[in-house]
């Protein structure tokens, strides 16, 4: 008499899989952010307008932020592992064949598919973590897992001008094709997908929409689109205004707004475990709003007063406190959203905050040139002022959840 086997069941491993996870959104930030760090070599060395490099500069960010809700949808659909690995395939077949192409347009479109490619990562890995780690682990896993942005960036301006410095971009988008390729592999072999109760099964309040259940997945997002205004702000503005207002030289004013970055990435990972020390996603997400406020008065004080040593403490802290609630507020997303509806949920989440990213360059700019450097980012802290009221209370999210457990009994 013979019997099968029964199937293999691969063991879940939560930290290799928020490594791999770490890894692809690293890997993904690379390519995207690698088209802003071409523009020297576009305009300067290859005459290519102003304009036409910063369109190609924003190319990568389009693709991702019109694709973010589709890859939500299909990964609460077909689950995160098949998400990740096709989304990161597509962005290096894109990122390989941009090398082959000439001209703008074609070069341009290809960008936009490597970029629609890369927010697979933003969209399904964050369930990833929700979905494998308990709540009193999962502030700390999730501050891991976006702390990679920062440092995607900070790796492709370390790589990417050494790499172009012969007058080919090839290989920049060479490298980042690698990453992403590499990183697909690792997701198909390391990532499972999180359990889903049987949608059949679940009751119909876990798989209703959660936005007309009530107000907080909204409030979550637009707390986090003001939010995102002194972020960019600063780490949009802080390099030339160090430069030209307090008339630092470029290597300090670099240097400065590295370790602002890279400390920004460790206060992520930080502010992850005090949510899960208090038990709260929210609490913590109104300390900073709160904290943001007064760092940016502080920053704009220093610069007004031309204080070298307050310009640099102030402007680090703002800056790191300007990106401590992207973990928290994303978190809070996947948490209320269920797992029904959390792919979709965060990549709403992103889309918003990308959007407002993108006004903030144009409208924090031309504030600058209206009032100068201190008074607008002394107005910048309105953002955070007016963000903190909107977030939700704990007694509401507990409300939700007592809810959602009742009718699961």
């Amino acid at each position: 008499m013979t019997t099968s086997a029964a199937p293999r069941i691969r063991r879940p491993l939560p930290w290799l899989m928020l490594a791999v996870s770490v890894f692809a959104q690293a890997a993904g930030t690379v390519v995207v952010a690698t088209p802003a760090f071409l523009i020297p070599l576009l305009h300067v060395q290859q005459h290519m307008p102003l304009e036409q490099a910063g369109l190609l500069a924003t190319a990568p960010n389009l693709g991702l932020v019109a694709t973010l809700i589709a890859w939500g949808g299909a990964a609460d659909r077909w689950g995160e592992r098949n998400v990740l690995a096709i989304g990161l395939a597509l962005a290096a077949v894109a990122a390989f064949a941009a090398t082959l192409v000439q001209g703008l347009a074609p070069l341009g479109a290809l960008l936009v598919l490597a970029g629609a490619g890369t927010a697979s990562v933003n969209a399904a890995s964050g369930r990833v973590v929700v979905g494998w780690f308990p709540p009193e682990r999962r502030g700390l896993a999730m501050g891991i897992r976006q702390s990679c942005q920062p440092l995607g960036v900070a790796v492709a301006a370390l790589v990417v001008p050494a790499l172009v410095s012969g007058g080919d971009v090839a290989p920049a988008l060479v490298f980042g094709g690698i990453l992403v390729a590499v990183s697909a592999v690792l997701c198909l072999i390391v990532i499972i997908d999180p359990a889903r109760p049987a949608r059949a099964d679940a009751p119909a309040r876990h798989t209703a929409n959660p936005y007309r259940r009530d107000g907080l997945l909204w409030r979550i997002h637009a707390v986090s689109v003001l939010l995102v205004v002194p972020q960019y702000a600063l780490s949009t503005f802080g390099l030339v205004w160090l430069e030209v207002d307090q008339g630092w030289s470029p290597l300090a004013a670099g240097i400065l707004v590295a370790v602002a970055q890279f400390l920004g990435a460790l206060g992520r990972i930080a502010v992850g475990w005090l949510s899960d020390r208090v038990g709260s996603r929210l609490r913590p997400l109104r300390w900073v709003a709160l904290a943001g406020i007064a760092a940016l008065l502080l920053t704009a004080a220093a610069g007004g007063l031309h204080l070298a040593i307050a310009v640099a403490i102030t402007y680090v802290l703002a800056s790191c406190i300007a990106v401590a609630d992207n973990g928290l507020a994303f978190t809070s997303v996947a948490e209320i959203a269920g797992p029904f509806w959390s792919g979709r949920a965060l990549g709403a989440q992103n889309t918003g905050q990308f959007l407002g990213a993108a006004i903030v360059g144009p409208g924090v700019g031309a504030l600058i040139g209206l009032v100068g450097y201190p008074i607008a980012f002394a107005l910048v802290a309105v953002a955070p002022a007016i963000a903190t009221p909107l977030i939700p209370k704990d007694a509401a999210v507990a409300r939700l959840r007592d809810t959602l457990e009742s009718s699961r009994s």
